[in-house]
């Protein structure tokens, strides 16, 4: 006696007896699905909750007062981001050098700075002193 379910093997086709794999156009999800479904859904941009930012690395500069750089270096010297990092006046940020801002304050120095930005009071200041900004 054979039954119509595909085959030649009769009765239940070699599917067993009942359950979700027995029926036709059976599928099991993947294990890793129900992983992400239970996970909270998110949307935009703050997905700090779980663990991620969308920020750049050292968005905002790191400001450092000039007498604190006059204090760290002698006269006639070139103050950079790397220059500052070996001094100890400024930490890598996961890694990376960040942006460096000096900012406004009495100086009695010749310094070179490079590569860092420069408020307009700063700028004054070195320049008074005959250093140079570039």
């Amino acid at each position: 006696m054979t039954v119509g379910r595909g085959g030649k093997r009769g009765k239940t086709s070699g599917r067993g007896t009942k359950g979700q794999k027995a029926r036709a156009g059976h599928k099991i999800r993947p294990a890793l699905r129900d992983v992400i479904k239970k996970l909270p859904r998110l949307r935009g941009v703050t997905i700090n909750k779980r663990g991620f930012r969308y920020t750049s690395v050292g968005a905002a500069p790191v400001a450092i007062p000039l007498p604190v750089v006059a204090a760290a270096f002698g006269a006639g010297e070139t103050v950079s981001p790397s220059a500052l990092f070996e001094k100890g006046l400024v930490r890598k940020v996961r890694g990376r050098m960040p942006k460096v801002k000096l900012l406004g304050g009495a100086i009695d120095k010749k310094l070179a700075i490079e590569g860092c930005l420069v408020s307009a009071g700063a700028r004054a200041e070195v320049e008074k002193a005959g250093g140079t900004v570039s």
